[in-house]
């Protein structure tokens, strides 16, 4: 079980937001691969990395600050945000990132993504963020019709490496992940899950740990961690099966 702490990118600087909106941006770090490389020094084993301002615009934006991570971290790194075509895939695979995340497109285009994943084994993972139960596009911006289960099995047998679902009404905000449609989903298709949104406390990294969750990869820790709510050495130990050391 892994959890993955977040770096959200805005106008090169690492951030959060509430609900996914850009004008709630609170800025935690001016130095974004600072940032990563104290991640790893806290024991982390991946990091995951969202471009927002790419997002929105469809292209991505903070490059810079991207291959500055990738340079002061050794860990994995996945990254979303404004990645949508073959070429722009295989530029970030080359540049030394270990998964990439496809959103929008697996919306617009799921043959691409299916096309990406027989041309990257083991590389592509694909972003699924829900608002009321229905896909958002566009960095958030836009909701369809899809249902998430739904858009989840088009590429079941494609070779997605993971689903990473985001709760967009709980992200940001500190409410708890919404386990109960994470794990309806992770029961739902063979591809492994990552929860995202709203992880709060280590009462849920515990939860990551119960057996109805034994099917999740993983989950997504951002304000919670950078706001001190979750001790990382703590909420690692727990997951590695540690917690009378943790307590």
């Amino acid at each position: 079980m892994i959890l993955f702490p977040a770096i959200d990118l805005k106008d090169g600087k690492c951030v959060r937001l509430k609900h996914g909106d850009m004008a709630t941006a609170t800025v935690y770090n001016d130095d974004p691969a600072a940032q990563a490389k104290a991640f790893e020094d806290q024991g982390f084993e991946w990091l995951h990395v969202v471009d927002l301002n790419g997002a929105f615009k469809g292209q991505s934006v903070n490059s810079a600050a991207v291959g500055a991570i990738l340079k002061a971290t050794k860990n994995p790194v996945q990254l979303g945000g404004g990645i949508r075509t073959l070429p722009q895939i295989e530029d970030w695979l080359d540049r030394g990132l270990t998964r990439v995340i496809l959103g929008t497109v697996a919306v617009r285009e799921p043959e691409l993504v299916k096309e990406a994943c027989k041309a990257f084994p083991g590389k592509i993972a694909v972003g699924i963020d829900a608002k009321g139960g229905k896909v958002a596009v566009e960095g958030w911006a836009e909701a369809s019709e899809l249902g998430v289960i739904e858009l989840a099995r088009k590429f079941e047998g494609a070779g997605v490496a993971a689903i990473i679902y985001t709760d967009i009404d709980r992200d940001g905000v500190l409410t708890g992940i919404n386990w109960d449609s994470t794990i309806d989903l992770a029961e739902a298709v063979s591809i492994p899950v990552i929860a995202s949104g709203g992880l709060a406390s280590i009462a849920d990294i515990v939860r990551m740990t119960m057996p109805d969750a034994k099917k999740l990869e993983g989950a997504i820790s951002g304000r919670a961690l950078y706001d001190g709510r979750i001790d990382p050495a703590e909420a690692l130990a727990i997951l590695r099966g540690e917690r009378a050391e943790a307590e």
